[in-house]
């Protein structure tokens, strides 16, 4: 593993968002595959994105990795424009490793994508012990490039069962992959997490709650969903001083606060948060948060109703309810901040929001694959399984990326006949958001399919310091 500095910065770190709008198209994509039945290792997909190759739409390689049980889940690169912070200190540093955590195994990949970004490999592994020894924590999860290396949320704190101390953040170095240890010096009232994300310039960070692994590990528990159990607070940090500042309660029927998306512009002192379910109606709903006179405030400014379904056609866990909920378990923000998407895996639907006033969320868009209940075909024939789950934008935010696995019990207990792993993609132009009749790639019933990553990156990984103008 080369841990060598460049003399000048990377020209996929952007200053500004707009700047990464106008950079090159992406031609290659990165797709966390996981095994469905844990019996074999899982895998990262190199995807062929580039519209002159003859291969475009497909899966060129196939990077397996070494152990079986890691279920890799979220992964991110090790650098990104972020490096550029005048507070980062690694502007140097280049986009060439990703970071891919085995959400069940607590292992590290370290994935180095020179000297062919078509052949990716493991330049480094580190061990689970390592990383429970040195961070206290287990279940590693997000993977965020940032002004002090790379940060790592976990699902998990010590005990086999990791919910017998808090989850939190650790740092890994961007250069020598070295753990550093955990980030928080004050956590307030913070135990569960899932996501995070922050503003540099205006120095704070916002984060998000699933649940501890007791609660999601084996599957949901119904018990503990109805009755308020799993995460449904928002909370705020000072980023430099790694101090919690405030949380913000969303109300208990608010279950599993997960995606927290802010603004690209550092300008903008607001973001989007999506909530899977309101254990009370079903419905999915999103939240924007803002600060103002330095207290941060959060409201519901969108909900997504269940759709009501034959019973016959739902699973064990939902035919008392006679409906599919929404589901929302991904939303990703184009980098103009115009357009949020939301992913609505239980009913098989893709939103597109216009969000330029973000207390106003508009409904501009809608395409359907899949669906427990709906079972929408793809446009270009052929079955879609699973729906809509983990979405990724380019940087010009012409194209939306999505894949259809949630996370293996879960993809068990709401699609029983199974989801092979699928990704699909959907146009953005001046005819609107539609579905790409002739992108679907099929990665096979072994593998589910979840995060994607774009080469020069992509909306749920940049984050800047400087104005556009």
């Amino acid at each position: 593993m080369s841990t060598s500095l460049r003399m000048k910065p990377d020209p996929t770190f952007y200053p500004t968002a707009r700047l990464a709008m106008e950079a090159a198209r992406e031609t290659i994509g990165y797709v966390a595959l996981l095994s469905k039945d844990k019996t074999k290792p899982d895998a990262l997909a190199v995807i062929d994105l580039d519209p002159a190759s003859p291969r475009f739409g497909t899966m060129i390689n196939q990077l397996v990795l070494p152990y079986v049980g890691d279920e890799l889940h979220h992964y991110g690169w090790s650098a990104c424009s972020s490096s550029l912070c005048p507070t980062s200190g690694h502007a140097f540093s280049e986009r060439r490793y990703l970071v891919l955590p085995g959400i069940r195994s607590s292992r590290l990949y370290i994935i180095d994508t020179k000297p062919d970004p078509r052949a990716p490999h493991i330049a480094k592994i580190i061990e689970p012990e390592e990383v429970m020894r040195k961070t206290g924590y287990s279940r590693p999860h997000t993977v965020h490039c940032g002004p002090e290396g790379v940060y790592i949320s976990t699902l998990g704190g010590k005990g086999i069962n990791g919910d017998e101390s808090p989850a939190g953040v650790f740092i890994l170095d961007c250069d020598s992959f070295e753990i550093r240890g955990q980030w928080e010096i004050d956590r307030g009232d913070q135990f569960a997490h899932y996501d995070f994300w922050w503003n540099m310039p205006h120095d704070y960070m916002v984060s998000s709650e699933w649940g501890l692994p007791p609660l999601f590990e084996n599957g949901v528990v119904p018990a503990a969903l109805m009755g308020g159990g799993y995460g449904h607070k928002l909370h705020f940090w000072d980023l430099r001083g790694r101090r919690h500042i405030q949380s913000i309660d969303l109300g208990a029927n608010h279950q599993m606060a997960l995606e927290v998306r802010p603004a690209h512009e550092p300008t903008k002192d607001y973001g989007f948060l999506g909530v899977v379910i309101d254990n009370t109606n079903l419905e999915g709903s999103i939240w924007t948060w803002w600060r103002e006179g330095g207290v941060f405030h959060a409201r519901k400014t969108a909900t997504i109703p269940p759709e009501p379904a034959d019973a016959a056609l739902l699973p064990d866990l939902l035919k008392p309810f006679g409906a599919v909920p929404p589901l929302i378990t991904d939303i990703d923000l184009s980098l103009d901040d115009r357009y949020l998407y939301v992913a609505c895996w239980g009913t098989g639907e893709l939103r597109q929001y216009d969000v330029s006033d973000p207390f106003a969320p508009k409904l501009t868009g809608s395409v359907r694959a899949g669906g427990i209940a709906a079972r929408t075909p793809h446009v270009g024939g052929g079955a879609f399984h699973g729906g809509p789950q983990m979405l990724e934008i380019s940087r010009d935010g012409q194209r939306v990326y999505f894949t259809n696995s949630l996370y293996s019990t879960w993809d068990d207990q709401f699609y029983p006949a199974g989801v092979p792993g699928q990704m699909a993609m959907c146009h953005v132009d001046a005819s609107g958001f539609r579905l790409d009749p002739a992108f679907r790639i099929a990665f096979g019933a072994d593998y589910g399919a979840h995060q994607v990553r774009l080469e020069g990156g992509d909306c749920s990984t940049e984050s800047f310091c400087f104005a556009s103008t």
